[in-house]
């Protein structure tokens, strides 16, 4: 044996005699509680823990020691890090792993790091929201182009009919497949093709009663029957394809301002679009139904969509008075109907982030509240240029757009009879006023109709809504 003998005083080897070989130390990183292979160490008895490397340990797994619930975690973290029981009672002085663990927990105060934050369950598909508007719009253009072939004084009120009757249909239907879907594609499948014709042929009938025949029930049969397709095709979430069938229409719009097509072509290209809407319709039903049944399956009661279609009604009415006054009005209506869908995910994602962050109910509330104006101003905020760009009356259509999305806020949490109860009143005054052809008429009617029915609208969506338990 050869090379110095050294005494190393102090620290954890004050009761240490150490003797040092000569030779190299090994090149790997080791830690630094451990000795080296060239030392031979004679450890003389300890009267108790060595406070100071005890200490040091607890200060260099300090970020890792913070977050235990328990000292048995800390155990856990010490057997992870290699101390071995000669090592603890060596080096630290503690008799065992838990007792230094337990001094370690004691010495690290508590850090608990925030938890990360949740996804929002309720994001919203941008694309989807905003193609889902456009097609609203889209079918307008098929009257566009044959306007010049038909005569509009006696021809349009069967069709308005007609499709008000579609409309409140469609409305329920959708929302009867909506519960079908979350038993199954299938069985949402089966209730699309059951009362997707059915609709249309209500509509048409009712239609060619008022009409008394002709062909304007023909063209009251292709309105229903594209409606119907439509509505199926949107439920089902196939918007791109009910985007390519409509592709003739646009085609055909788009020559209009330099070139009349005659009437063969301001024929066929509605035609063309409607029979590409039912082919893409009957594809997608097709491979729905061949999907496999669920087990055990019930049917919701039909009771259950009635307060759907009925808002549907009432919806298509207002709209409708606002459109004897305002045209334009209709198209930025139809068109908002996309953004609208997409600040409905929006207040869903907002409320429940504001249920995460607040601890009372009345805290809550207020923050519901705030969303619910904060949802409303960006709904309503580019639709004022819109009718100011159109020349139609800003009030009235701010007024009706605030009615309907507020009422579709409702009906998406479940709460369809206060909205339709309230859409229903709203819609029969100002339809009495022209039925009747009551002073004043139907100019202050309708805007006085629609603020009242926005406010009710509101209240009801600030007491059923601004409370924790629908969002949970």
């Amino acid at each position: 044996m050869s090379g110095p003998i050294s005494l190393e005083p102090g620290g954890s080897e004050q009761d240490t005699l150490a003797i040092r070989l000569a030779g190299p130390r090994p090149p790997r990183r080791r830690p630094r509680w451990a000795l080296d292979d060239a030392t031979l160490a004679v450890r003389l008895p300890r009267s108790g823990p060595d406070e100071r490397a005890v200490s040091e340990l607890a200060a260099e797994l300090a970020d890792r020691i913070g977050p235990a619930v328990h000292p048995y975690e800390v155990a856990a973290l010490l057997e992870a890090e290699g101390l071995s029981a000669s090592v603890i009672n060596e080096r630290y002085g503690h008799p065992n792993l838990f007792s230094l663990a337990s001094a370690l927990y004691e010495r690290v105060p508590r850090t608990f790091p925030e938890p990360a934050a949740a996804a929002d369950p309720w994001r919203p598909d941008t694309v989807r929201c905003l193609l889902r508007g456009v097609l609203f719009a889209l079918p307008g253009l098929a009257y566009l182009l044959t306007a010049p072939l038909w005569d509009a004084g006696g021809n349009v009120p069967p069709l308005v009919v007609a499709g008000l009757v579609s409309w409140a249909w469609g409305q329920a239907l959708g929302h009867r497949a909506h519960l079908r879907l979350t038993t199954g594609r299938r069985e949402a499948g089966r209730t699309l093709l059951a009362g997707a014709p059915a609709g249309a042929v209500v509509a048409t009938a009712i239609a060619a009663l008022l009409a008394g025949g002709g062909w304007v029930t023909l063209v009251a049969a292709a309105q229903s029957a594209y409606l119907a397709a439509a509505g199926v095709l949107l439920v089902l979430g196939r918007e791109r394809l009910l985007l390519a069938a409509l592709g003739p229409l646009p085609a055909g719009a788009a020559v209009l301002p330099w070139w009349d097509p005659g009437p063969v072509v301001r024929t066929g290209l509605p035609a063309l679009a409607l029979l590409a809407t039912l082919a893409v319709t009957a594809r997608v039903l097709h491979g729905v139904l061949a999907v496999p049944a669920a087990a055990g399956a019930g049917s919701p009661r039909l009771r259950w969509s009635l307060p759907y279609g009925l808002f549907g009604l009432a919806a298509g009415v207002l709209v409708l008075l606002e459109g004897r006054e305002e045209p334009y009005a209709v198209i930025v209506l139809t068109l908002s109907m996309g953004p609208a869908e997409w600040l409905l995910y929006r207040y869903r994602g907002l409320s429940v982030a504001a249920l995460r962050a607040t601890a009372t109910p009345a805290g809550f509330l207020l923050r519901s509240a705030g969303i619910l104006g904060l949802c409303l101003l960006v709904y309503l905020a580019p639709l004022l240029p819109a009718a100011l760009l159109t020349g139609a009356d800003p009030v009235t259509l701010l007024l009706l757009a605030a009615v309907l999305w507020t009422a579709l806020l409702l009906q998406a949490f479940g709460a369809a009879w206060p909205s339709a109860a309230i859409c229903l009143a709203a819609a029969a005054g100002p339809a009495a006023v022209v039925l009747l052809r009551l002073p004043p008429g139907i100019g202050p009617a309708l805007p006085l109709a629609c603020g009242a029915a926005a406010v009710c609208l509101t209240a009801c969506a600030l007491r059923l809504l601004g409370r924790p338990s629908p969002h949970i």
